[in-house]
């Protein structure tokens, strides 16, 4: 009697280690996809956040004797100097949303997608809320009248 041993895997063996990993990754790609959708929702409310805290607080501190302000575009918002904004300013600082994450509705008291903060006061120009919106899901950014700003 002949002693066999294995060197090496059969056809089915592969088959079926190629069944299990392709079963594995199509149940947990859905999740890692999710998962980096409400990262990057919440890295785009985080950098919203910070342009307004950042142009509140140069205000306050009359940084160049000025006010400062936020645009807010679809893609990016812009920390501008002054009361209102100008593309072609050159003290402007742009900060790029990480697609998907879009600005998808701005609904402030005053009209426009501007907002600039008071010298003395901190007080914005205008008070509202901001929708970020990434795959199915939304965050809100609302402005107070006092000037603070806080995410959903």
């Amino acid at each position: 009697m002949k002693n066999f041993t294995h060197k090496g895997m059969t056809v089915i063996e592969v088959i079926v280690v190629v069944a299990v990993v392709g079963l594995l990754v199509a149940l947990v790609l859905p999740q890692f996809n999710k998962l980096r959708e409400n990262q990057t929702l919440k890295t785009a409310a985080e950098d919203v956040l910070t342009a307004l805290g950042k142009a509140r607080g140069q205000t306050l501190s009359s940084l160049n004797s000025s006010a400062y302000g936020v645009h807010f575009q679809s893609d990016k918002v812009v920390i501008f100097k002054g009361q209102n904004y100008s593309a072609a300013a050159p003290d402007n600082e742009n900060i790029s949303l990480i697609s998907p994450a879009t600005i998808s509705d701005i609904s402030f008291s005053g009209a426009g997608s501007d907002i600039y903060f008071e010298r003395l006061t901190g007080a914005p120009s205008a008070y509202g809320s901001i929708t970020i919106t990434s795959g199915a899901n939304t965050k809100i950014i609302t402005i107070s009248a006092t000037g603070n700003a806080s995410a959903n």
